[in-house]
């Protein structure tokens, strides 16, 4: 009885055995095979490994490769670090826009190599710069910095005939003074401020910094859509009733006289006067 449960038992291993064998060679070609497909579907990409703000070069220090979804790489995606990075001797690249960490570094918000960074390279494609004139009251104390929307306001006239109108709206400040670096968050009271408008709006803005004082009113980062705004006058602030209607003056009806009957008339001769009838 010993040797059968013995027997039974070692035939049993051996089944077991083989179930897993051929298992596992059934299993092993489908994981090679699948394994090639996976790795091909996946390209190196160039990221940021620290943030580059406005300006700043691009360094080996600051970027690196992971890899990313072939199918999923943007356009204009750097994917070799030798294309990024200048060779010996040569001036790098810098960020002409800001580039956070972990941010996938893309031809558009890069330099060529020693290429000067400039507000031009801010711009969006067929827009324009211009500058305007602020101080502490019309900069809104100094809290506009590169980077965010205003609405531009119009003030003119004097006395009872001032008027306020919001001229444009929704407009991205691009630089301050000097200054186009979006990471500053500083106040600092400017006596330029530059935006970025289309060329429609920019003769906007040049009658209108002509025609009287333009103020900055700061808006909302969630506020992107506009608002019809009409001009306020100072008498509607004021809340001066109206003016009284002139009064019209009576007008007397004109009537026909009767003519006057002449009945006599008088006739000089010489020094003589004689009253004559005409009855």
């Amino acid at each position: 009885m010993g040797i059968r449960s013995l027997l039974v038992a070692l035939a049993g291993v051996a089944i077991a055995s083989g179930s897993a064998y051929a298992t596992r060679e059934y299993l092993m070609p489908a994981a090679a095979t699948a394994a090639p497909e996976t790795k091909s579907q996946l390209a190196s990409v160039v990221i940021a490994s620290a943030d580059i703000g406005y300006g700043q070069p691009i360094l080996p220090q600051s970027v690196t490769t992971i890899a990313w979804p072939r199918e999923a790489l943007p356009p204009g995606a750097y994917v070799d670090l030798a294309t990024l990075l200048p060779a010996s001797g040569q001036q790098p690249r810098r960020a002409t826009h800001e580039i956070a960490k972990g941010d996938i570094l893309l031809a558009s918000k890069v330099s060529n190599f020693g290429e000067k960074v400039t507000i031009v390279q801010a711009l969006g494609p067929n827009l324009r710069a211009v500058a305007i004139s602020v101080n502490a009251e019309t900069a809104v104390g100094g809290f506009v910095t590169p980077g965010d929307t205003v609405d531009i306001v119009l003030t003119q006239g004097g006395d009872k005939d001032m008027r306020a109108i919001t001229i444009l709206q929704n407009i991205r400040i691009v630089g301050v003074d000097q200054d186009a670096d979006m990471k500053r968050d500083q106040p600092e009271v400017a006596r330029t401020v530059t935006v970025e408008v289309t060329p429609e709006q920019g003769q906007v803005l040049a009658l209108a910094q002509n025609a009287g004082k333009l103020s900055l009113s700061l808006r909302s980062l969630n506020e992107a859509r506009d608002t019809e705004l009409p001009a306020v006058n100072l008498s509607d602030i004021l809340q001066e009733p109206p003016p009284p209607a002139p009064v019209a003056a009576a007008v007397v009806p004109v009537t026909e006289s009767e003519p006057v009957k002449v009945t006599r008339i008088k006739v000089r001769r010489a020094n003589e006067v004689e009253v004559v009838s005409l009855d």
